[in-house]
């Protein structure tokens, strides 16, 4: 007995080819949108991350000994600051702040945004009693691009701004 074989149809015609040719190139160019966007949220991201969590962090530390201190006074260098020289009243790089000590004593610690020679920083740094000021306790923050203290009205504000440009006033008044 003899068996037909039909010729089978192999492979796909010129339509199908065209319609499978453009449907991936429609979800390429999808998934290459997709990925455009995400780079852009990326980068705004990145670019808000000072004031999302950085700047949240400084006014968290700065308000605590800012708040506990008794009374202040601005500097233009820490040199000026450690030796009580040439106080101003305009914007100032360093804040002197004096606290007052359970037996009655001051105690004194100056805030200063600073360029150390690995790029500018807020520091902080107790005066000790000998006056010989040494190298700061800790860094609050390397990452803003400029810190200054300004004196409102009888209300120490610090004018924090990022490196991005964006600026953020924090304003405080001494606990009483």
């Amino acid at each position: 007995m003899k068996t037909r074989h039909h010729s089978a149809r192999r492979g796909f015609t010129l339509i199908e080819l065209t319609i499978a040719m453009v449907m991936g190139l429609a979800i390429g160019g999808m998934v290459i949108s997709l990925f455009n966007q995400q780079l852009v949220f990326l980068n705004l991201y990145r670019s808000q991350s000072f004031l999302t969590e950085e700047a949240p962090l400084i006014s968290m530390n700065v308000s605590r000994i800012i708040g506990k201190a008794d009374r202040f006074r601005l500097h233009d260098t820490v040199d000026d600051a450690l030796s009580g020289t040439n106080p101003r009243t305009t914007e100032s790089p360093v804040v002197v702040l004096n606290f007052r000590q359970p037996d009655g004593s001051m105690r004194a610690a100056i805030l200063s945004f600073e360029d150390r020679g690995t790029g500018p920083a807020l520091y902080y740094r107790v005066v000790p009693v000998s006056g010989v000021l040494g190298e700061p306790q800790w860094s609050i923050s390397n990452k803003p691009a400029n810190v200054a203290f300004t004196l409102d009205q009888g209300v120490l504000r610090m004018i924090l701004t990022g490196p991005a440009g964006e600026q953020i006033t924090y304003s405080g008044t001494m606990q009483q």
